[in-house]
């Protein structure tokens, strides 16, 4: 049957050609190529006159059944510009109908400078429309734009940060992979990779799901699709239907890109584009925070002594930001003081050249007592605020979820936002936000039908009650992301090399966060009880990734050894002058650990590589100058910013990096 060919009006002059892609003729604007298949009722993307995407399709749930595009009868197709956040380019539209389904529109948007489309769909009907399964990508015989090998990956992404999760990058040899928001399917020798994921996060969690053909290492089927709810959203219920007379799948970015890397920062970025990140226009947080070392311990007193030895042996000597500041921050266990004492630790922080930062679980109850009463809440219950699924309360890291939508919720947010703001503190670390997210069988506000909806809905109170303070979130979801300007990129880690390995875990394959956020956050850097490798390693771990917060006992009780450590580790001008809140990316991607060669370009003559050795024995290794993305034959000059040694480079050197320790490089072109 004759293939209707949809000409794409990508550039200001056009030009047409014939070309061959998947062997079929069809006509080429541009970079891009969309078709429809009245055979296969599907449709082949190009890009660049490869085969991105061959039959792809949309489905969705429908009642008991599953629905696909390929089971209407009847399409139209139209076309027109569009100027939005990414820029100029064509909505491209295929309408599907049926006599007994509701009217299907997929979209495509196609922008001219952008390496990536973006793909929808809707759905409407006279009646109301209710699914809670639409998946916007389809494709069941994967195109060989990543050719088989022994070297593709494919990334898994964690929906959030608790329990320990680990991000991986599969080798062939699985059969199915679930990865949420977004995947890469690379191969890491050519870098050459897939992006898919999600870019709207206000009505769906997403997943892509991914097989594999163990036979040939060859990618065989895959699914981006609105409506997971599983162990690993930390769901025990389905996912909730979005109703109306018009519901919306996710917005999801499909491109393929020379260099995963820059394709995973591409993705940030659209992010970013669609929900800017929250305003920060300061320097990134340096500091301290109290559950690193203190945790319950803590006592006003000891938050006082911190405070001043921060002031006589570390601001005083390069440990600082750029705004001369230092955040010093009470962790659960403030409730302790008094009002009178919490006042005065603000007072004590200002006088010291500090900032003072608090902390505050909005979304769970940490009781066992369901008739207790809300204090600040009106007069409810936390039986009245708990989201149920099945008609039973969840339980999440001991703690109860609240239901975010709930006015007895609302009124504990104001009232300590307004207690936080009366005393002076500008830092708010919020934790346990997934307990707000969870699927539930009703929310207080009956517009919201899915867990996703009323965590934006609770989080647009966060931004009412604490949006002129600097906000930090820690056990969450990876998206939304507008709300936050840092986000914890891990769950917590301590002192040893173990730590370190698994901070770095989330920064091999969650750098990119620092696009949709202002920074990620490493955790609380502690050095007690570790080697001076280690020190030096889980420093190092901090400077590249993001905002930099220590975690140890400098009050006047602590132990001494640790005291001197900080001093000497805390204060190093090279070091800490790389910490200005940008993420180092990985030169590899092969582990389903954590990557341990990390590198930030600055500028034609600057970069940055940090080499971590997670073994006990010496770790020696070559560094590829071209592979690390600098210039081969230029001439560079080294020095190893923990040591102060200086030498030349070849375009290949050689490293010994000792067990449980880091080498941390500035590279210089001569």
């Amino acid at each position: 049957m004759e293939k209707k060919v949809f000409q794409l009006l990508l550039q200001a002059v056009i030009v047409f050609s014939a070309v061959a892609c998947c062997n079929k003729s069809e006509v080429v604007n541009g970079r891009w190529s969309l078709s429809f298949d009245e055979q296969t009722v599907a449709v082949d993307v190009c890009q660049d006159g490869q085969v991105l995407a061959n039959d792809l399709y949309v489905a969705y749930r429908y009642g008991d059944r599953m629905v696909t595009s390929r089971d209407y009868s009847q399409q139209s197709f139209s076309q027109k510009e569009v100027n939005d956040v990414f820029g100029s380019g064509i909505h491209y539209a295929i309408v599907y109908k049926h006599d007994s389904l509701p009217t299907l529109t997929q979209s495509f948007y196609i922008y001219p400078n952008r390496d990536y489309i973006l793909s929808d769909f809707t759905l409407q009907g006279d009646d109301e429309v209710a699914s809670n399964y639409m998946s916007v990508i389809n494709i069941d015989t994967f195109p060989a734009v990543i050719e088989p090998s022994e070297h593709n990956r494919a990334l898994f992404v964690p929906f959030d940060n608790d329990c320990w999760i680990r991000y991986a990058s599969h080798a062939p040899g699985f059969d199915s992979l679930t990865s949420y928001e977004v995947t890469a399917l690379f191969n890491n020798n050519s870098r050459r990779g897939i992006i898919v994921g999600s870019v709207e996060h206000d009505n769906w969690k997403t997943a892509i799901n991914v097989t594999c053909d163990t036979l040939d290492n060859h990618f065989a089927t895959l699914q981006c699709y609105g409506g997971v709810a599983d162990s690993l959203t930390r769901d025990s219920k389905p996912h909730g239907a979005l109703r109306g007379n018009s519901i919306k799948s996710p917005k999801v970015l499909l491109g393929l890109f020379a260099d995963w890397r820059d394709g995973m920062d591409a993705y940030g970025e659209a992010n970013a584009l669609i929900a800017p990140p929250k305003a920060w226009n300061k320097a990134v947080p340096f500091g301290w925070n109290s559950w690193g070392a203190l945790q319950f311990d803590l006592t006003y007193q000891k938050a006082i002594e911190v405070s001043d030895f921060y002031r006589d042996h570390l601001q005083c000597n390069n440990f600082h930001n750029a705004d001369t500041l230092v955040y010093t921050g009470l962790d659960s266990g403030w409730n302790s003081f008094t009002e009178e004492q919490l006042r005065a630790f603000v007072e004590r922080c200002k006088a010291n050249g500090q900032v003072a930062g608090i902390y505050w679980t909005p979304f769970v109850h940490w009781g066992r007592n369901p008739n207790q009463y809300i204090e600040h809440g009106e007069g409810y219950q936390f039986k009245d605020v708990y989201l149920y699924a099945n008609g039973k309360h969840q339980t999440l890291d001991g703690g109860r979820a609240i239901d975010p939508t709930h006015p007895a919720i609302e009124a504990t947010m104001k009232y300590f936002s307004d207690l936080f703001r009366r005393l002076g503190y500008e830092y708010v670390k919020l934790d346990f936000m997934t307990h707000g997210a969870m699927e539930a069988d009703s929310w207080y506000r009956p517009e919201i039908q899915t867990g996703i909806q009323a965590y934006n809905y609770g989080l647009q109170l966060i931004e009412k009650y604490f949006g002129d303070m600097y906000i930090n979130f820690s056990i969450s979801p990876a998206f939304p992301a507008q709300y936050a300007q840092s986000r914890r990129i891990a769950c917590d880690a301590w002192n040893k090399i173990k730590d370190t390995e698994y901070t770095l875990n989330a920064l091999s394959y969650g750098w990119w966060l620092d696009k949709p956020y202002q920074f990620n956050d490493p955790d609380h850097i502690v050095l007690r009880n570790a080697t001076e490798g280690e020190n030096r390693a889980r420093v190092t771990s901090g400077v590249i990734t993001g905002i930099f917060i220590c975690g140890d006992d400098f009050s006047n009780g602590g132990a001494q050894v640790d005291k001197e450590r900080a001093k000497k580790f805390l204060t190093n001008p090279d070091v800490i002058g790389i910490a200005n809140g940008i993420s180092f990316r990985p030169v590899e991607g092969n582990g389903e650990r954590s990557e341990n060669i990390f590198v930030r370009i600055e500028n034609d003559s600057t970069a940055y590589l940090a080499i971590f050795n997670y073994t006990q024995d010496t770790l020696n290794t070559t560094i590829d100058m071209q592979r690390i993305g600098l210039d081969s034959n230029a001439q560079y000059s080294l020095r190893e910013l923990w040591s102060g040694f200086e030498s030349v480079a070849p375009a290949a050197f050689d490293v010994a990096v000792p067990a449980a320790d880091v080498a941390l490089y500035r590279i210089s072109k001569q």
